[in-house]
């Protein structure tokens, strides 16, 4: 269940399908997931806490509506949560602590349910990626700040679709997503 909320509905599929039936945005932003991380620098930028931070709340989602009833799809979800927080470990042992290769992949076949072969291509992008993995937190933490925000402060006028439609239509930086929820909550205030 978390799988495929994260990258599919309303993950990443969503998310995808939804930029890609904008108009007025160009081309050039309508397609995030290229993946082809190669031509780096030579590419415009993938906002790694936006798009994955969409992912992970959209898993948060289906605590909401209740998708986790399941006990299997509950431990589905914790082992998944569990996996993330061992990744943001081992990201930080690689770049900040200057942790082997080894010892990355040793944490994580000792804590986490993933198979050798799986934490070993998760381990190289680590390392080729450095900060990744924290990003995919950062995105979820502040999407879940704003949406708290946003019903504290515009209350019985909060209405769910609205706020996940201002998300979706952001492709940007977290910085550009915040602005453009303050302007939402701005414009609802007023009605």
């Amino acid at each position: 269940m978390s799988v495929s909320l994260h990258e599919g509905e309303p993950g990443h599929h969503l998310q995808e399908s939804f930029i890609n039936t904008q108009k007025n945005i160009p081309a050039f932003r309508r397609y995030i997931e290229d993946r082809k991380n190669s031509d780096s620098p030579s590419r415009f930028p993938l906002y790694t806490a936006y798009i994955e931070g969409w992912a992970l709340y959209s898993e948060y989602l289906g605590l909401e509506l209740g998708l986790f009833k399941d006990p299997y799809f509950r431990l589905g979800r914790l082992s998944e949560e569990i996996c993330r927080a061992c990744r943001l470990v081992v990201d930080t042992g690689i770049h900040a602590f200057g942790w082997s290769r080894e010892k990355g992949v040793n944490y994580l076949l000792e804590h986490t349910s993933y198979n050798i072969k799986n934490i070993e291509n998760e381990i190289d992008r680590y390392i080729t990626w450095p900060g990744e993995v924290c990003s995919y937190k950062i995105g979820e933490l502040k999407i879940k700040e704003l949406r708290k925000r946003a019903e504290k402060e515009l209350g019985n006028k909060f209405y769910i679709k609205d706020f996940h439609d201002v998300i979706l239509r952001n492709q940007g930086p977290l910085t550009l997503l915040e602005k453009q929820v303050n302007i939402y909550i701005q414009q609802y205030r007023q009605q």
